[in-house]
């Protein structure tokens, strides 16, 4: 075994018992909330430095299936819908141990909208930079031990619960009063239809 295959391993060891994966945190209790659309967009996502190349398509199915995930656990009645927009990423390529190990990072922007009012529900468009942590195997950085696929999943987890933890300290907005609020407002009707899908095969 090579010096630095060692040196991984050791770091590995060392590290799972603090680094808890994501995608095993349980979901935390919105309120009145279930999943509507699930809506994801990377058309224009952009790839930042160094950098292994992923699809639009690729960023979408990934981070679908972590929202599903984390989100379809939840059991209110009212339906709200997620949509996020990938910005820019950087998927990890393989370096130099220590000296230069490369980190992933992904940055999105995401809204949540109200299915009876027609609006959204934040006021601005919340925006995140998720890092790639809570895997011993990125202490050398994931260029050198994952795939392409792996950093992505790592990534998208980490966003599922970024949202969850964001929406969870905003629960006040998924209230029966805060709901029926919206409800007397004027809906958002053009930005709805850009942003929400009527159609649910176009959301899926």
């Amino acid at each position: 075994m090579t010096t630095f295959k060692r040196f991984a391993a050791l770091a590995a060891v060392a590290l799972a018992a603090a680094c808890t994966p994501a995608d095993q945190y349980p979901s935390k209790p919105l309120g009145d909330f279930a999943l509507g659309y699930n809506i994801v967009v990377a058309a224009n996502a952009q790839p930042v430095g160094p950098s292994r190349k992923a699809t639009a398509e690729e960023w979408e199915a990934a981070i679908k299936k972590e929202i599903s995930a984390r989100f379809d656990q939840q059991t209110g009645e009212k339906l709200y819908h997620i949509g996020i927009g990938v910005d820019a990423y950087a998927l990890a390529v393989p370096g130099i141990p220590i000296v230069l190990s490369p980190k992933s990072v992904l940055a999105i922007t995401v809204n949540v909208w109200d299915d009876t009012a027609g609006r959204r529900v934040n006021a601005e468009p919340r925006r995140f930079t998720v890092f790639e942590k809570g895997s011993g195997e990125t202490f050398v950085g994931s260029g050198l031990t994952s795939s392409k696929e792996e950093q992505m999943q790592r990534l998208a987890s980490n966003a599922a619960l970024k949202i969850e933890d964001w929406l969870e300290d905003n629960k006040a907005w998924f209230t029966p009063e805060a709901a029926a609020a919206r409800a007397l407002l004027p809906r958002e009707d053009q930005a709805a239809a850009e942003t929400v899908p009527t159609d649910a095969a176009t959301a899926n």
